[in-house]
Order: structure tokens, then C-alpha cells, then sequence
């Protein structure tokens, strides 16, 4: 029982080292100017968004260069496939 009273102990040490280090790296990084990761405001894919920015629209030319090249990963990907079943 007392080999486990020692692991109970170990782990909380490593977790109190875990939260020393989140906070170093916390105010390194409100040092640095990443106010906005810190309030815990992330966007769509994760990220945090910078405080006070907007989101970025895009354009009607930026939207269809990338749905045309999405088109064309497609129809790369199914004629691999043809060919796959082909052999």
C-alpha cells in the first residue's frame, strides 16, 4: 500500500510541475503579444483569434480559384481510383 501512496505522490508532483510550466509559458506568451490564445477565444480549426480582429472575408475570385482546385484534386483522386481497380 505504500508503493502506491509513492505513485499517488509522484503524480501529483508532475502534475504541479505541469501547471508551473503552463503558467511560464502562459506569460511568455502575453509577453509576446498572444493576448487572445489566452482568453480561450478559438476560431473554426482551432486557432486563436487575435483579440479585436475581425473575421477575414473572402472574394468572389478567391472562392471559385479554390473550389477549381479542389475540383481538380477530386477528378485526380478518382482517376487513381479507375486506374486502381483496372490492375
Amino acid at each position: 500500500m505504500s508503493n502506491l501512496a509513492h505513485v499517488v505522490e509522484q503524480l501529483k508532483k508532475e502534475r504541479n510541475q505541469a501547471l508551473r510550466r503552463i503558467e511560464q509559458l502562459d506569460e511568455a506568451l502575453k509577453a509576446l503579444g498572444g493576448v487572445g490564445a489566452l482568453r480561450g477565444t478559438p476560431t473554426r480549426r482551432g486557432h486563436a483569434q487575435a483579440s479585436g480582429a475581425k473575421p477575414r472575408t473572402m472574394s468572389a475570385a478567391g472562392r471559385r480559384r479554390i473550389a477549381a482546385a479542389q475540383r481538380a484534386r477530386w477528378a485526380k483522386w478518382k482517376a487513381a481510383q479507375r486506374k486502381k481497380r483496372k490492375k
